[in-house]
This record gives structure tokens, C-alpha cells and sequence, in this order.
């Protein structure tokens, strides 16, 4: 399968059919949910429960798409602002967010209700309480990236991309050339950060041209699962610091914990107790002498175990004929 952005620009490859195709997938869901979750995690954002005296982080989601990672933003008690370049990945998004406020207008009406015919008023608040439905914290902005940012300087508290900044690294007509495009999305984002935010962009490189060009900026690349060729990702954190270093991607059966815990996509891992034991390699047919003896066993062993009709084991079994009678 060829990657998409083969094909033209993102806003014609997502087209409705492909967006309702993309969003309605749960394996994509899965993927997106696990991608941010890490996100989350490289960026050490304070806790925004109110308990801990922490305040909700304001993060920018650059190609949020169908809203996927903004959900789970929201989940982690985060206001987003979300931008794409494609309207009918925004359409799938925004339908999302007005279907969450639909549903917290819904729940306090009928709270407000129950609370108008209830003879106990604690117990009609404990039963809005459990109904309550917050609406989304999200917002959504039609914007190309490769064009640059549209916010005011030092608006957000962090970032987060998944699987978007790769398309930068390609050019569908004359006037895109993709190092222009990165500079002018990484000055923009520079921008719009306050001091002290950090930012994480997944994103997929076809080549290792790709990841040198886009690594060119400050910060490091963080791989996991860097032995797996479905499972590797590449994730640029972005830092003030410029004493940063970058933290040691997932690899093996740590990655495949943590993705357990977390309900997403699990990488198996291979089996300690055979590490560093070579299989048992069947016997070769040696040049100029033919079939050995135990390659013939090996061959009536293979066909027995396929069920298939085999001559029993005799002392005559891999015998040499004399060359004459």
C-alpha cells in the first residue's frame, strides 16, 4: 500500500469518504488514543485537578483530524484547540464536540427537572451528579501548517501532533518546497508557545532523509519500539532547554506493559526463556552427494506431521544403492 501522502495534498486525499472511514475505524482509533496517551506522557504537564491546585493546560493539536486525540485531551482535563487542513476531517470533529454539548445541555435540563419534582433535593443532586455531562473544551481552525500558525504569540501551554508533520516533507506543486514549509511551521510554533511549553509531534518518516530533515530544529527524537517495523515511532520533543535530553523511547516488554495499562494496541514480546537459543535448522541436501539419510527422516517426519501418507522407518530407509548391479 502506498503512503497517502503519495497521493496530493491531505486535504484532497481526506476527502467525507475517507474521513467517516478513518474515524468510524477502531483500529485507527486504538492507534490515535495510544499515540496521544504517549504524547501526554513525554510532555510532564502539570495536573489539572483542581484538588492539587493545578489549572487546565491549554494545548494547541496540530492536524487533529477527526478529533480523536482531542478527545483524549479532554479526558486528561485539558482545553485544546485543534487545526487541519482538511475540511472534512473538521466537519467529523466538530460534529463530535456538538454532539458532547448537545448532551451536557440535555443532562442539565433534565437535572433541572428532577430537581423541580423531587420531594428529596439531596437526592435529586446526587442523581445530577451522576448524569452531569461536561461540554467539550475544544475549538477547531481551518489552517496548513506548512502556511504557519494564526495565533497570538505565547498563547499555549504545549503541544502535541500525531502523524501529521510527515506531510510537510513532500511537495505538491512548484512554489511548496518542504524545508521552507518546516521553517516556517517551526518559527510559527516557536511563537505561539509561552515560556517554558514544551511540544511532541509524532509523525511516520519514509526515509532518513526525512528525519534529518525535520530533526534539523531543537530538540531530540524519541523512537519506540525501534526493532518493530509496524510498531515504530518517531516523536520530535521540543524544549527551552537547551541543556534537554531526549528520554529513551519503549522497546520491548516495557512498551508492551504500559500499552496494557493502557488499553491500547499491545506489542508482544519474544519469549525470554528461548532468547539466545537458535532453532534447530533442519538438514541440507549436500552437493554431490545427494539426499543423506537425515534428510530424508526430516522430509517423512514434516509430511507425517501434515497428515499426509508415509512409508514407515526401516533399516533400508536413506540406504546407498550401489552405482551397478
Amino acid at each position: 500500500m502506498s503512503r497517502p501522502e503519495l497521493t496530493g495534498h491531505a486535504s484532497l486525499f481526506y476527502n467525507a469518504k475517507e474521513a467517516r472511514k478513518y474515524d468510524s475505524s477502531s483500529r485507527m482509533v486504538g492507534i490515535q488514543r495510544e499515540i496521544t496517551e504517549r504524547a501526554i506522557e513525554l510532555l510532564k504537564l502539570p495536573s489539572p485537578s483542581p484538588r492539587e491546585g493545578g489549572t487546565p493546560s491549554f494545548i494547541l493539536d496540530v492536524g487533529c483530524g477527526s478529533g480523536l486525540s482531542g478527545q483524549v485531551l479532554e479526558e486528561h482535563g485539558h482545553v485544546w484547540v485543534g487545526c487541519d487542513v482538511s475540511r472534512d476531517m473538521l466537519t467529523m470533529a466538530n460534529e463530535r464536540i456538538e454532539e458532547k454539548r448537545e448532551a451536557s445541555q440535555n443532562n442539565d435540563n433534565e437535572s433541572s427537572s428532577d430537581d423541580d419534582n423531587s420531594d428529596n433535593e439531596d437526592e435529586s443532586m446526587q442523581d445530577g451528579q451522576k448524569r452531569k455531562t461536561e461540554p467539550s473544551p475544544g475549538d477547531l481552525l481551518h489552517q496548513d501548517m506548512g502556511t504557519g500558525l494564526p495565533f497570538r504569540p505565547a498563547t499555549f501551554d504545549a503541544c502535541i501532533s500525531i502523524s501529521a508533520l510527515q506531510w510537510l516533507c513532500y511537495s505538491n506543486s512548484k512554489d511548496q518546497m518542504p524545508k521552507r514549509r518546516l521553517m516556517r511551521f517551526f518559527s510559527s510554533l516557536y511563537n505561539v508557545m509561552r515560556r517554558g511549553a514544551r511540544a511532541v509531534l509524532q509523525f511516520y518518516p519514509e526515509s532518513s532523509e526525512h528525519a534529518i530533515l525535520i530533526s534539523e530544529c531543537v530538540g531530540g527524537i524519541v523512537v519506540d519500539y525501534g526493532n518493530s517495523t509496524k510498531a515504530k515511532k518517531h516523536y520530535l520533543v521540543l524544549s527551552p532547554e537547551w541543556a534537554y535530553k531526549a528520554p529513551q523511547g519503549l522497546s520491548g516488554m516495557e512498551g508492551a506493559l504500559l500499552n496494557e495499562v493502557r488499553g491500547g494496541v499491545r506489542v508482544a514480546d519474544k519469549d525470554p526463556r528461548k532468547a539466545g537459543k537458535r532453532s534447530e535448522k533442519a538438514p541440507r541436501k549436500i552437493k554431490g552427494v545427494g539426499k543423506t539419510k537425515e534428510w530424508i527422516i526430516h522430509k517423512k517426519e514434516t509430511q507425517r506431521k501434515k497428515g499426509k501418507d508415509t512409508r514407515k522407518d526401516t533399516k533400508f530407509t536413506g540406504r546407498k544403492r550401489p552405482t551397478r548391479f
